[in-house]
């Protein structure tokens, strides 16, 4: 049972969140109300809740100070906390910073929903980090960052990939019509904050727009870096006026735009940023967000902090403004990250080099294809944030150095730079990478272990040729891929049967067996006797 200590000088507040609590029919239980801090501290004390949803503003002591002192007291191993705030609360939303708040509310927007919302996020903030560790390590599928990332860059190899991943993500593209957009969170005191203070008001940030967006319509987001980010708006149904008439934008822009505004405007109002967004072209599939998303990296070119959002329309309106299409290079750049492959890395950038050097006033190009080449990176590879500011450490702009260039040239130095370091991170990281693919694969097979598993679709899962996976396994696992599914499988039957519940021809349907004869035949090559008579000898 999840314990919720409820802080509000309100008391028809305390009561609607109890209320929504109920409706959200989750395995919560309130273990107590309070007025303000000071009577919270006490029953914090008393009850260890595992979340506090407190005011911003109460009499005696506030919710901030509550949160302080808590963190003071219990560390990482006091309650969550989630704030419930008012627009007008800008300054002390920011403070909270600095407290490891988990979320924060608007009251007026607050609903049930959104409320269990934030309350899962931080049951999840505030797990152990080994048990986070754990439930990392599990995740052996594609990362969601990852998956998005190969669609709007056209990486993926075949829709029979971007089908068995997608699955796997649990994402639904049943949609009539996808816009994508490419925007930048903007802040005129951010860089002039501390590296952790930024980083924590751009996430915030980039919280509220997902949570924000999704109350319009339904949308999928995606952190490009720790600034820029993009958004893929899913129609049901397809907008009327989708096509501009007379130089006038489709009516879809215009919607989308209104959106944008009105979420900017709450950025504003909570942490003094706001957002300057291209917006795409409509797509009919998931297949061609790509399409958009150039477009839309395209028309973010023509935004201005007076005119924030953009779209351009088709055809471009001249070549030099063009967003780079990275997707002509995606055979080499999956298999240089996927593989760690440091030498296909430096001939993919060198051909990028080559390009450009070539065509010296392409310079939003040129820029484009190295913010690309920086999205893949932090998208793509584990923790890739992390690896990409260590590469930048003695950057005083970090990776955001890239967008201090102001020519082509400047453009090709830093991408060589960043190629090179690069480079040998992944050479240092392919000593193991084989060894750590074959055990992910293990893991993504126990943990899909009652689904039809082949070779060619957990290749796929993974980014890899089946010819390439089945090499890995014979060189670093004591059986082949085939054999190791089909000792994992038996090994699930066998507690299947012990449950005594089940027949034969169950449990093989169960763990996808394409009969129960085939079943009875692997089962006696590994264990040497039959189904049968592995059932008969747990009852001797």
């Amino acid at each position: 049972m999840i314990k919720v200590l409820i802080v509000d000088d309100e008391i028809l507040v305390q009561v609607g969140i109890k209320s929504m609590l109920n409706q959200a029919g989750a395995n919560l239980q309130v273990c107590g109300t309070a007025g303000n801090g000071q009577a919270a501290l006490q029953l914090i004390a008393a009850h260890s809740p595992d979340i506090v949803i407190t005011d911003i503003k109460m009499p005696v002591m506030d919710g901030l100070e509550l949160a302080r002192i808590c963190q003071q007291k219990y560390g990482n191993g006091g309650p969550a906390f989630i704030i419930l705030t008012s627009y007008e609360d800008f300054q002390m939303a920011k403070k909270a910073l600095t407290y490891q708040v988990c979320d924060y509310l608007i009251k007026l927007e607050l609903t049930p929903e959104a409320l269990l919302t934030s309350i899962n996020r931080a049951l999840k903030k505030r797990q152990p980090a080994k048990e986070q560790d754990a439930e990392d390590t599990l995740s052996v599928h594609p990362f969601y960052d990852k998956f998005f990332i190969s669609l709007l860059h056209n990486l993926f190899e075949s829709e029979e990939q971007f089908a068995l991943q997608s699955k796997d993500l649990k994402l639904d593209f049943h949609y009539a019509g996808y816009v994508c957009c490419y925007g930048e969170i903007i802040g005129a005191q951010a860089d002039t904050l501390p590296a952790e203070q930024q980083l924590s008001l751009f996430t915030s940030s980039l919280s509220m727009i997902r949570e924000l967006v999704i109350k319009y319509m339904p949308c999928y987001s995606l952190s490009l870096d720790m600034r820029h980010f993009a958004l893929l708006f899913c129609y049901e149904t397809l907008p009327q006026g989708t096509v501009p008439e007379e130089n006038n934008e489709p009516e879809y822009a215009g919607e989308i735009s209104n959106i944008l505004a009105h979420i900017s405007a709450t950025l504003l109002n909570y942490y003094n940023v706001c957002l300057r967004c291209g917006i795409g072209s409509l797509v009919n599939t998931p297949f061609q967000a790509s399409d958009s998303y150039q477009y839309a990296r395209q028309a973010y070119q023509e935004t201005t902090l007076e005119n924030p959002t953009a779209f351009l329309g088709l055809p471009a309106r001249s070549d030099s403004h063009q967003a780079f299409n990275i997707g002509i290079f995606k055979n080499d750049l999956c298999k240089a990250f996927a593989e760690y492959d440091s030498e296909i890395l430096q001939q993919t950038i060198t051909a990028i080099d080559e390009l450009f050097s070539a065509h010296p006033h392409y310079f939003v190009q040129a820029l484009d294809a190295a913010c690309n080449i920086l999205y893949l990176s932090i998208s793509m590879l584990p923790d890739g944030e992390a690896v990409v500011s260590e590469i930048f450490k003695d950057t005083p702009t970090g990776y955001r150095s890239v967008y201090m260039q102001s020519t082509v040239e400047q453009v090709i130095g830093w991408l060589d730079s960043f190629g090179d370091k690069l480079s040998a991170f992944f050479e240092e990281k392919r000593k193991d990478y084989k060894n750590h693919t074959v055990l992910n694969v293990k893991k993504y097979i126990n943990g899909h272990i009652r689904e039809k598993l082949s070779l060619n679709e957990v290749a796929s899962i993974f980014s890899i040729s089946p010819s390439y996976l089945s090499q890995l396994f014979s060189k670093y696992n004591d059986t082949g891929f085939n054999e190791y599914i089909n000792i994992c499988k038996v090994s699930e039957s066998k507690r299947l049967l012990a449950d005594g519940n089940l027949k034969v021809y169950e449990v093989a349907d169960m763990l996808g067996f394409e009969s129960a004869f085939y079943f009875s035949k692997v089962f006696k090559k590994i264990e040497g006797i039959s189904p049968t008579e592995y059932l008969n000898a747990q009852y001797v």
